[in-house]
């Protein structure tokens, strides 16, 4: 028996969605700025599309040239003794960096030590240490705003643990900054994922926002409900931050970098993405275990409320899973259903090649398996709600009571 004709119309529809993505995503590839090393380490790279005209003009005084950017690069860390070598060797070779900052968060398996024999005795380096966040703050954002308050730079580069940038890195997500015009800057690691479950879910971080945020009017609205952010390499201007009320604005937000970026758009300031896969590499986890832990601490406040994770979970099912259940039952609907339900599941895998080849990640074979990562998204997501209601959200050996 052949399927109902407004079911059939439906299942149509989500697949022409899926199509219509994809279009948005190529057009979002164009668009979206190239970040390259720069200097004597990197060389000039391609930069990309200059986006200074998305933006209010800055006014630039008439009298003499500008002087160049004190960089103050800010890494939070706890229990990171696995990753910080890697990370701060990499930013000791950054001339750019005025200073670095570590802040260890009452790690406890030696991360300031670690920290301060990588140094070296490197003026630059300074290791503040802390034993956790005060009643109303979350850990990384109380960390931040530590670092933030001892810094002494124009630019704050904010750092994370596993992110390792490449030489001139630094300089060339700061030039990055400069081009683009804007006060809050996300240059997007090459993410690394090792292992069937991180290969499955991480490519969807940037499949995300390319596919479906506009990245023009990102940058042009005023509206802070449209953000988005990465806080594992993230730029902003000094006296934006400061005017955004920086993350103690964002102090019990699990999501905190999105936050931050809503702040600055709150109090007058702008926002953008880059591609910075030729600046860093970012391997967020290690384990199957720790993937899932780590998405189901997060995935519950990152569409606002319980139901708009059901919303987009339900979305990306109609969009990614339905046409393929219409093409493995092909006999059970009319042709042109089928036909536009191949088309659907041929654009999705388009849509993650696309993105790979944009932000440095592995396209084939795992962009053919593009519905199982839908799949196990959906899982993620629902597990991370579940733990929320049950009040059973935990990272590294802290609850989570009273984020948001």
């Amino acid at each position: 028996m052949t399927a109902p004709f407004w079911l059939a119309t439906l299942v149509a529809a989500g697949a022409s969605g899926a199509v219509a993505a994809t279009a948005h995503a190529i057009v979002n590839a164009r668009l979206l700025p190239r970040a390259r090393p720069t200097g004597s380490a990197g060389g000039p790279g391609r930069p990309g599309p200059d986006l200074r005209a998305a933006r209010p003009a800055r006014s630039v005084p008439a009298a003499g040239p500008a002087r160049p950017a004190r960089v103050s690069v800010l890494l939070p860390a706890r229990d990171e003794a696995r990753r910080i070598g890697a990370c701060l060797s990499a930013l000791l070779a950054q001339g750019d960096a005025a200073e670095i900052l570590v802040y260890d968060d009452g790690s406890t398996d030696g991360t300031a030590d670690l920290a301060r024999a990588v140094a070296g005795g490197d003026a630059r380096v300074r290791v503040l240490a802390g034993d956790g966040p005060p009643p109303g703050w979350l850990g990384k954002p109380y960390a931040c705003d530590r670092l933030a308050a001892a810094a002494t730079g124009d630019v704050l580069a904010f750092v994370d643990a596993d992110v390792v940038l490449a030489p001139g890195g630094l300089a060339g997500a700061v030039e990055a900054l400069d081009r683009t015009g804007v006060d809050l800057l996300t240059p997007y690691p090459r993410v690394v994922a090792h292992g069937l479950g991180q290969r499955l879910a991480q490519p969807l971080l940037q499949w995300s926002w390319l596919t479906f945020l506009p990245l023009r009017a990102l940058r042009r609205s005023r509206r802070p409900s449209l953000a988005a952010a990465g806080g594992q390499f993230m730029l902003v201007r000094a006296d934006a931050y400061r005017r955004a009320g920086g993350h103690a604005a964002v102090c019990d937000r699990i999501v905190e970098d999105v936050e931050l970026a809503r702040a600055v758009k709150r109090a007058g300031g702008t926002i953008g993405l880059a591609d910075g896969s030729a600046l860093a590499t970012c391997r967020m986890y290690d384990s199957w275990r720790d993937l899932v832990d780590g998405y189901t601490k997060s995935l519950w406040a990152a569409f606002g409320s319980s139901a708009g994770a059901l919303a987009i979970v339900a979305l990306l099912g109609w969009l990614y899973l339905l046409p393929v259940l219409v093409v493995l039952t092909a006999p059970a609907w009319p042709g042109w259903a089928v036909a536009t339900c191949v088309a659907g599941c041929v654009a999705g895998v388009a849509g993650r090649v696309v993105t790979a080849r944009v932000t440095g990640g592995r396209a084939w074979p795992d962009a053919l398996a593009h519905p199982a990562s839908v799949a196990l998204f959906g899982w993620l997501v629902l597990r991370s709600l579940r733990h929320r209601r049950r009040g059973a959200l935990r990272w590294k050996d802290r609850t989570l009571d009273g984020a948001r």
